[in-house]
């Protein structure tokens, strides 16, 4: 067995977490909305027709906040589709996803949905084919209190009271050529700035995302972000980052190891943003929305073949990625990540919620079940609620092909709201388990009240709907802290949360 040593101390403090940083996405896009979240007729629809099984499942996970409509979606998207009586909204050919969009969900829908679900809004608006235009008429739709056409509108179409979304991002991954109404860095920064103002002009209490580069590996990464903030920097509050990893060369080691590069990703982005506001002798300092965030491999060459047939369906099932426990252990190194950084990183979604690269999977008209990385992401927001604290971590290490040496160990603690300490850790090694030794003598009178530990024998494990706890958390052995310190036996590729309180 392997042994690390790992230091917690409230001294050593990232940030406070802002909730949102276990955030989700819901797109018009595959079986996210319908069948996923919404399906009338289905044997478990409420009144309105969402699905309560679910919603249970989301209400499990206590996701805070959705981003919502898009996505790619968004760029060819005119919300107003979506209101007024269901009979009369139109049906639209989606160019983003080649499918046909019934509008039967729109911004009523979906914010009593999110209501439901315990969570609120991320509104997401259209700069590809839309502008400035559009943005302040959706704020006022949605958020001005009545005397005006587009808020009395919205009291007509049956909300009297306002939606109340106070954070919006100012288009999607706009740096993307495959993206409707793709633009150059001053292009984009240009519209994004002026629609940001007229959008705070209605509202002055919202806050704004403007698009970062689709990925750390656009060739107009770096100088996109720059060009951006030179422009939008007094008008924007976040800067989004988009990542996804995937296991095609079905290589374990390296393919966990990709929580390095996203922890390389964060920082230089944090640096653009700093250099910016140096730059500009700005007090202000603009934080980062990762607000596109998950595994995502398995369903490319299905889907490929669909976009290739262009037949324009309903709700077609699309980036339905079959998630398996190395996945799992990726997210939940993902999470710790963020966690890391959790004095920039503010807002994070997880892409995304239902059905859709998602941790929540359902058939139509039939059951819904948990996929392997629903439990990383669920652990992380129910117990990860608090302070970020960075621990003093000494570990093992392997080799990678790009990465250099990376620790086979991952962990944050997180000094909760109650006074207690939790510690997420990931064991990366594949036959051998590590022994986590925590001095915590700068937190006396604790105890372990439970180890949670996610492990399977067989990396490849998934869960279904016939087997839907192929992969399930189960009791870790624990310990016992003495003398401040405590040792944690972590399995051999495994996920682990460690929640500790007051002793009585």
């Amino acid at each position: 067995m392997k042994n690390a040593r790992m230091i917690v101390d409230r001294d050593f403090r990232v940030g406070q977490i802002d909730k949102r940083i276990y955030g989700s996405f819901l797109e018009h896009l595959g079986r996210a909305i319908y069948t996923g979240i919404y399906e009338p007729g289905h044997p478990l629809a409420d009144e309105q027709g969402f699905r309560t099984d679910v919603l249970d499942l989301v209400r499990e996970i206590g996701v805070p906040i959705v981003r919502w409509p898009g996505g790619n979606f968004v760029s060819g998207y005119n919300w107003q589709d979506g209101i007024g009586p269901k009979e009369s909204r139109p049906r639209r050919l989606d160019m983003a996803w080649f499918s046909t969009e019934t509008n039967e969900v729109g911004i009523h829908e979906f914010c009593d949905w999110a209501k439901k679900a315990n969570s609120s809004v991320m509104m997401a608006i259209n700069l590809g084919t839309r502008g400035v235009d559009e943005a302040r008429n959706v704020v006022e739709y949605c958020n001005h209190k009545g005397g005006s056409y587009w808020s009395d509108l919205r009291r007509k179409n049956g909300a009297e009271h306002p939606f109340d979304v106070k954070l919006w991002c100012l288009g999607n991954e706009m740096d993307g050529p495959w993206q409707i109404g793709h633009k150059t860095a001053q292009e984009y920064a240009r519209v994004a700035h002026e629609a940001g103002k007229v959008m705070k002009w209605i509202d002055p209490t919202i806050e704004l995302v403007a698009c970062g580069s689709s990925n750390l590996n656009m060739p107009t990464f770096g100088d996109w972000e720059r060009t951006v903030l030179e422009e939008a920097y007094d008008t924007v509050d976040y800067l989004s980052l988009h990542q996804y990893y995937g296991n095609p060369d079905d290589d374990t080691p390296h393919f966990l190891a990709r929580s390095a590069h996203m922890d390389d990703f964060i920082r230089t982005v944090i640096s653009i943003c700093d250099a910016v506001q140096g730059k500009k002798h700005s007090k202000k300092k603009i934080n980062l929305s990762f607000d596109e965030w998950n595994v995502w491999f398995h369903s490319n060459g299905h889907d490929q073949k669909y976009y290739d047939s262009r037949v324009w369906h309903e709700a077609p099932p699309l980036l339905e990625d079959d998630y398996t426990f190395e996945d799992a252990l990726l997210v939940g190194s993902m999470l710790i990540t963020m966690l890391r950084h959790a004095d920039r990183v503010k807002v994070a979604c997880m892409a995304q919620l239902v059905n859709v690269i998602a941790p929540i999977m359902t058939k139509a008209g039939g059951g819904a079940w948990r996929q392997t990385i629903f439990y990383p992401y669920m652990h992380a927001s129910r117990y990860g609620r608090g302070t970020a604290l960075l621990p003093v971590l000494d570990a093992p290490t392997y080799e990678t092909k790009d990465l250099g040496a990376v620790p086979c160990v991952d962990a944050i603690a997180v000094e909760n709201e109650d006074g207690g300490v939790t510690v997420f850790a990931v064991n990366k090694d594949l036959t051998e388990d590590v022994c986590l030794t925590m001095d915590l003598r700068a937190f006396p009178g604790l105890r372990v009240a439970e180890h949670i530990q996610l492990h399977h024998d067989d990396v490849k494990a998934r869960n279904t709907l016939e087997h839907p706890n192929e992969v399930a958390p189960t009791a870790g052995p624990g310990g016992k802290i003495e003398d401040g310190r405590l040792q944690v036996r972590l399995g051999n590729l495994s996920w682990n949360v460690i929640r500790l309180e007051k002793a009585e």
